[in-house]
Formats: C-alpha cells, sequence, structure tokens
C-alpha cells in the first residue's frame, strides 16, 4: 500500500553532518539558479516579477517539506506560463489565484485518492506534444523583449504575436538585441567554464552590470513594473465567488494535470538519477498544499521543476533538506537584494528563457514520435497544434480523449472471436501443432452439433461486438457452444452483458454454454454480477476434454 508519509521525514532518522553540508551547498547553488527563473517565468506569465519569487519561495519550502520525493525542487516553472497567461489575461489576477486554490484542492484528492499510478499514464505523445508547443509559445512570447520592439501589448494568439511582431520590426533596439545575443552566449557558453555555476546568473550579473555602468538604452524591470517588494506579502485569500468558480474551473483542472505530470515525471526522473523511489500520492497532496498556499503569499502554480532538481542532484543533494535550504537561499536574496533586482535587464531574461524554451522543447522525443505509428502521430501533432494555436487546456482534453479513442481502437484490432469448430480438425490434420497449442479436438471428436468459439485479447466494449458478429457466422443454431476463453485477461461491464445476452439466446434455444480455461478476473467479474451462477458451475472447465465431455453428456440428455 502507497505511504502517505513525507521523505522528509523518513531521511531525517540517521541524517548526518556531512549530508546536511552536501544538502546545504546544493539548496544555495539551486536558489541561484532558481532566483533569474523565478522572476523570468512570472513575468512571462503575465504577472509582475516579485510573485516568482513568493512562488518559488512559499511553494518550494512546502513541496520540499511535505513531498514524497528525496530531491524534489519545486517553484513555477515554464509548463505554467502558458495556461497562467491566458488566465490573467482573461480573468485577471483574482481569477488566477482562485483557479490555483482550486487546483491545489483537487490534487491533494487526487493524492487521498491514490490517484499518484494514474497519472503516470498519461499518453507520451500528448506529453510530448503540449510540452513542445509550450516550448514554442514561451520562444514566440520573449521576442519583444528579445529584440527591443517598440510596440504594446503583445497579442495572446500565437499567430497574432507574429504578425505584431513583423508590423512593428523597423522598431528594433539594436543595443537590446545585441545584450539579449551576449547573453543568450554566455548561458550557452558558461559551461564549458563552470558547469556548477549557472550560465543564467552570470548572463544576469553582467548584463545588469553593463547597462547601468554604460547607462545603456535598454528596458529593465524597474522601467516597466517599478519596485520590487522585499518581504513577503501577508497571507490573504483572493474574493471567492460561485461564477468565478464555475469560470476558471476548466483552467484549475489543467493547473492541476499539469502540477500533477510535471512532478511526478521529475521525481521519477530523479528517482533514475539516485536509485531512489518517490511517494507518488503523497508527492500529489504536497504540491496541492504548495499550491494551495502560493495565491495565498501572492505566488502562481508551482511544480516539481526536472532541471532544479537535476541541478540539486548533480549538487550533492540528497534529501528535502537542500529543498528547503534552496527556499531559505531564495528568501534571504529577497530579502537583501531585492531592491537590486530592478536593474535587471528584459533583454537578458529574454534570452534566459529563449534557452529555457530550448532545453524544454523534446525535439529530439518529437522527432521519435514522428517515427512511430501513424496514431501516435496524430495524437502528437494535434495535441501541439492545439497548444499552440488554441489554448493547453484544450489540446491537453483533445489529445487524452483522442489517444485514449486511438488506444480503444488498438486494443479491439488485436482483439479476435474466431469459430473454430471447421477450421481446428482441419489444422490438426496438417500437423502445424495449432490443434495442440489450442488445446483444440481433432474434427473426428468433435461431436455433431457443437460449435467452438475462441476469445483472444480483451473482452472489452471496444471489441464486444465481434462477438455478436461471430455469433451470427453459424448458419444454424447449434446445440452445444463451447467458448474458448484461456486467452481471454480481461473483461468489463460490455463484455458480461454480451456473455449475458449470448446466454440468454442459449436458454432460449436451449442451447448448452460451456465455458474453458477463464483467467482470474473475468472469473471473479462473472462472480460479483452473479452470471457465474446462472451458466452454472459445472459449465466452467479448464479443458477441451473436459468441455467436450460435458458436451456429450448434454446431447445425451436431449
Amino acid at each position: 500500500m502507497p505511504v502517505l508519509k513525507p521523505k522528509l521525514l523518513t531521511t531525517l532518522q540517521g541524517y548526518t553532518r556531512e549530508q546536511f553540508v552536501s544538502d546545504a551547498v546544493a539548496g544555495l547553488i539551486v536558489g541561484i539558479v532558481a532566483l533569474p527563473l523565478a522572476i523570468a517565468f512570472a513575468i512571462a506569465s503575465g504577472v509582475s516579477p516579485e510573485r516568482g519569487l513568493f512562488t518559488a519561495i512559499v511553494a518550494g519550502f512546502l513541496i520540499s517539506a511535505l513531498g514524497g520525493s528525496r530531491v524534489q525542487i519545486g517553484g513555477p516553472t515554464g509548463a505554467f506560463v502558458v495556461i497562467v497567461y491566458g488566465i490573467v489575461q482573461q480573468f485577471g489576477l483574482d481569477g488566477l489565484r482562485v483557479a490555483t486554490l482550486i487546483a491545489g484542492v483537487m490534487l491533494v484528492a487526487m493524492g487521498l485518492a491514490k490517484f499518484g499510478s494514474l497519472v503516470k499514464f498519461m499518453a507520451y505523445p500528448v506529453i510530448v506534444g503540449f510540452t513542445t508547443g509550450i516550448a514554442v509559445i514561451i520562444f514566440s512570447s520573449q521576442m519583444k523583449d528579445f529584440f527591443g520592439l517598440q510596440m504594446g501589448v503583445v497579442p495572446a494568439e500565437f499567430l497574432g504575436k507574429w504578425e505584431a511582431y513583423f508590423h512593428h520590426s523597423h522598431t528594433i533596439n539594436p543595443t537590446a538585441l545585441a545584450l539579449g545575443i551576449a547573453c543568450l552566449g554566455m548561458i550557452i557558453g558558461w559551461k564549458r567554464v563552470s558547469p556548477r555555476i549557472p550560465g543564467s546568473l552570470v548572463a544576469l550579473i553582467v548584463s545588469t552590470v553593463v547597462v547601468q555602468l554604460f547607462h545603456l538604452p535598454v528596458e529593465t524591470i524597474g522601467s516597466r513594473f517599478g519596485s520590487i517588494p522585499s518581504t513577503l506579502p501577508a497571507p490573504s485569500l483572493p474574493p471567492i465567488s460561485l461564477d468565478m468558480i464555475r469560470q476558471v474551473f476548466p483552467a484549475a483542472i489543467t493547473i492541476a494535470l499539469l502540477a500533477g505530470i510535471e512532478s511526478l515525471l521529475s521525481a521519477t526522473v530523479s528517482d533514475g538519477m539516485i536509485g531512489g523511489r518517490h511517494r507518488s500520492n503523497m508527492e500529489l497532496i504536497a504540491q496541492g498544499v504548495a499550491n494551495i498556499a502560493s495565491p495565498i503569499f501572492g505566488g502562481i502554480p508551482a511544480t516539481g521543476a526536472i532541471a532544479r532538481t537535476a541541478t540539486n542532484v548533480k549538487n550533492g543533494g540528497r534529501t528535502p533538506v537542500a529543498g528547503i535550504i534552496h527556499a531559505l537561499v531564495l528568501l534571504l536574496i529577497m530579502l537583501c537584494l531585492g531592491k537590486w533586482a530592478v536593474l535587471i535587464p528584459m533583454a537578458c531574461l529574454a534570452a534566459i528563457l529563449v534557452v529555457v524554451a530550448y532545453n524544454m522543447s523534446e525535439w529530439h522525443s518529437f522527432q521519435l514520435v514522428l517515427r512511430c505509428p501513424r496514431s501516435d502521430v496524430l495524437v502528437l501533432l494535434t495535441t501541439f497544434a492545439l497548444t499552440v494555436l488554441v489554448d493547453l487546456t484544450a489540446a491537453i482534453q483533445v489529445g487524452m480523449v483522442l489517444s485514449v479513442f486511438l488506444f480503444i481502437r488498438r486494443v479491439s484490432a488485436v482483439t479476435n472471436i474466431n469459430v473454430l469448430t471447421g477450421e481446428l480438425g482441419k489444422v490438426d490434420e496438417e500437423g502445424d501443432g495449432r490443434g495442440d497449442t489450442l488445446d483444440a479436438p481433432k474434427r473426428k471428436d468433435l461431436p455433431k452439433g457443437v460449435e467452438v468459439y475462441e476469445i483472444n485479447g480483451l473482452f472489452f466494449f471496444g471489441a464486444a461486438y465481434k462477438f455478436r458478429e461471430a455469433m451470427r457466422v453459424v448458419n444454424k443454431a447449434p446445440k452445444v457452444r463451447i467458448l474458448q476463453m484461456r486467452h481471454v485477461l480481461a473483461m468489463d461491464a460490455t463484455g458480461i452483458i454480451v456473455l449475458k445476452d449470448g446466454l440468454k439466446e442459449a436458454k432460449s434455444h436451449k442451447i448448452g454454454f460451456i465455458l474453458i480455461g477463464l483467467q482470474p478476473q473475468p472469473l471473479a467479474a462473472l462472480k460479483r454480477v452473479g452470471l457465474y451462477d446462472e451458466i452454472g458451475a459445472a459449465n466452467f472447465v479448464k479443458t477441451m476434454d473436459e468441455a467436450l465431455m460435458r458436451a456429450r453428456n448434454y446431447l445425451a440428455k436431449i
């Protein structure tokens, strides 16, 4: 049974001074890495920069303190940029806070209901499709600041963005563009100098100093947003109404799904890096609590951040203490250095997000799925196109529904119901071994009036119609109907009803009804609905020989 216990409580047992030093170093480094990302994600999401810091501090602390992963680092991520921007544009900041609160409650409920393992089963093409789509949108949203375009509010629609960019292309600020390219080069190239110190932080410090020393004519956080608070705000609830809940509920579902998927993906990746095993349900509960607390303190949605979690692991973090220290480091930076954040140039933040967009684009995975079966390609391209051209909520909903329908179609294709009466004897006589494999009789051993059917695969609503069609293949009603079902691993309600209809028809025409080799799940399902007793225990046999003996006894009585 899954354990609902924070990993922090487990890892503190036998905690050593040496491990604390490693966690402290990792937490310090991750805190520094998270600083520019928290600010950049907030701005890209259409909110003021300090809200990204509030989220990284409050949600980051709670995700580490309560989570089911040893090394998970939580905070604002690129995955939320698109949905948060859309909510803010449509419902304002209060609408975003209400949606995040609802999503937090959903996540807690999902964890308590032990849905942790189920969230992992989202189709891979859907995940790659919306992740790549988000990357494209993040990249597109940064062109104004990267090129220093002189324009008003950037349109929310993807095509509208690029149309506006081209319309204002004559307003490019060469200084901002040069600064953005320089920052891009520093972020990419700094890995060769020092892998431990993030290139984004180096680019942020260098570009800020250069802009201030040389008074470069570029836009900064301060010129756009004004001052940044140096303390956490007092906790407060947003104004909540039934009408607001109704309006933002679909967006809240998307936030909850994204938070759950991203956090569990990050936890799974980190498990592979440290050889650990996270507690998925506890992780969902922690994500829910974090997303309830974040808007109360003025923050935005949060989830597990794969890049920051990997940075934590690579720098020696092995317990949730590192994540807690990361949140405290951010708090100290905001308290002591928050007033200097207004000097950061927007072109630098745009360069940081361009790199983030590239790293999360999953283009290798995108290319891989394009070489997969056509049904997967259809799901991938549909999810990607809807993410970019419509919105993330529609993309996830349509992508999931489409993948489910295609899965049903695929499973239905491999589920077969065959009439074997006239074939098995012939096959055995040819000596290819099929009769032995299927435990089938030779034709001379098959009593007259006995029909044999074989069901292979899942007997569920997507394939039940094949059973009805197979029943119609026989021109003359048999006296005994034998169903070989040892290759049926699972059966749903539709499969049960189809069998019930088959039994009803058999009774009305006084046809014997015998089932061979039922697996545990179908057998238990038939017992639960009472169909086992209707058919009769004697008509459930294990081998074909038993079925033929039962058929002969039935024929002898009529």
